[in-house]
């Protein structure tokens, strides 16, 4: 009895022993792990942007009138100073009701009288000049054979400069009222009765395109009355794209000339090649999708991807640029999600032989992902990426893959 109550002690005090052992023992922390390693890094501004045609022509109406049906049609290929693109005619002339057309034609009857009372007058001046000629070719007969005083010749001549001043009057007057029975005539043309209704070629005014390209819009298919500098068409060329995104005013004073732009989500792979052509000088206020105010600025950007290299891309796409501040080839970094603060400084866990160690690091640059390391951290260290609050200095730690 005495060995049996020996052996139960013993396993007893064993379990005891093993128990007390396991919940002393630390806990290992499963932990997610990085490497720390050299490579490329770019510090990038993410915005959105838009595609547009750099040089757009605007056709506009050059006259007051109606434009006939559009010769072409959005998309359409045009060849500057060939294709025609608008035709546009003059105003025609309004319809007359009962009371003004019997105004009109009593001014119309009106003009042709004062014409025939012109014309008479006109006759009647040239008569007293050729009779002021005769007198005074009668008077200088007279005086060159010393009969009649040189007084009564100067009479004479005077009298002739006014008969003849009387024609040239009358013949004024002659014509001021063929002038009036024209423009009186003029209130009787209808729209089917003027000279735009005989010669439709030569009364309309033809457009053709400014330059090369394909028609972008049209404002009106149909014919359709238009006022003079009312636009009519667009037409630019849809390979010479360039792209605008506006960006907030803290973000573009970082963005230096020349930058370049990587262009993602066009539609296509691979992404496309730009570059900053100009940051506008003036910026605007929006209000963002939160409610904030924010004040944007566009930046212009040219597409150096060639044409073949961008198929189907047009004016108005909507694209994602990341505009390159700095980048290098060669950067110790580390995962932005390894680190975090500590006091003033940064730090991070490292994994050493199984162990956390919390290590300060000094950092330089960083993007949405990594950080540069500038010191504190050697190529090839493993560091914990998202560290919960059970990782402390000194912990037991695994991958969590191997747990």
């Amino acid at each position: 009895m005495k060995t049996g109550t020996w052996i139960i002690g013993a396993a007893l005090a064993s379990a005891v022993a093993g128990l007390a052992f396991v919940s002393l023992r630390p806990e290992t922390v499963p932990v997610d792990l990085a490497e720390v390693r050299r490579g490329p890094m770019v510090l990038t501004v993410n915005a959105d942007g838009v595609t547009r045609i750099r040089d757009i022509y605007e056709v506009a109406a050059p006259i007051t009138g109606e434009t006939r049906r559009s010769p072409v049609t959005v998309g359409d290929p045009v060849t500057k100073d060939a294709t025609v693109v608008a035709v546009v005619e003059p105003v025609q002339p309004a319809l007359l009701d009962s009371r003004s057309r019997v105004q009109a034609e009593a001014s119309v009857r009106e003009a042709e009288a004062a014409l025939r009372v012109a014309d008479a007058q006109l006759l009647q001046a040239k008569e007293d000049r050729a009779y002021a000629q005769t007198q005074f070719d009668r008077t200088k007969t007279l005086v060159e054979r010393g009969v009649a005083s040189l007084t009564a010749l100067e009479d004479a001549e005077q009298l002739l400069r006014l008969k003849s001043a009387a024609v040239d009057t009358a013949q004024s007057e002659l014509s001021r009222a063929e002038s009036a029975l024209a423009r009186a005539s003029a209130t009787l043309i209808g729209p089917d009765s003027g000279p735009a209704a005989d010669t439709p070629d030569s009364c309309c005014v033809t457009l053709r395109a400014p330059a090369d390209g394909v028609v972008l819009s049209i404002s009106g298919i149909s014919a359709r009355p238009v006022q003079a500098g009312e636009p009519l068409l667009s037409i630019g060329r849809p390979d010479n794209l360039e792209i605008v995104a506006d960006l907030l005013s803290a973000d573009a004073v970082r963005v230096p000339d020349g930058a370049r732009a990587i262009v993602e989500r066009w539609g296509g792979e691979p992404a496309l090649e730009a570059r900053v052509r100009r940051v506008e000088p003036s910026a605007r206020t929006k209000v963002s999708a939160l409610g904030i105010e924010e004040q944007r600025v566009d930046a212009v950007f040219d597409l150096l991807t060639p044409p073949e290299g961008r198929p189907g891309l047009g004016d108005g796409f909507s694209v994602y640029l990341r505009i390159v501040l700095w980048e290098a080839d060669d950067v110790l970094q580390v995962p932005l999600s390894a680190v975090f603060r500590t006091g003033d400084d940064w730090a991070v866990f490292v994994e050493r032989e199984g162990v956390a160690v919390r290590t300060r690091v000094e950092l330089g640059r960083r993007n949405g992902t990594s950080a540069e390391v500038l010191g504190g951290l050697d190529a090839g260290a493993r560091v914990v990426t998202h560290p919960s609050d059970r990782v402390i200095d000194g912990a037991l730690i695994a991958p969590r893959e191997t747990l």
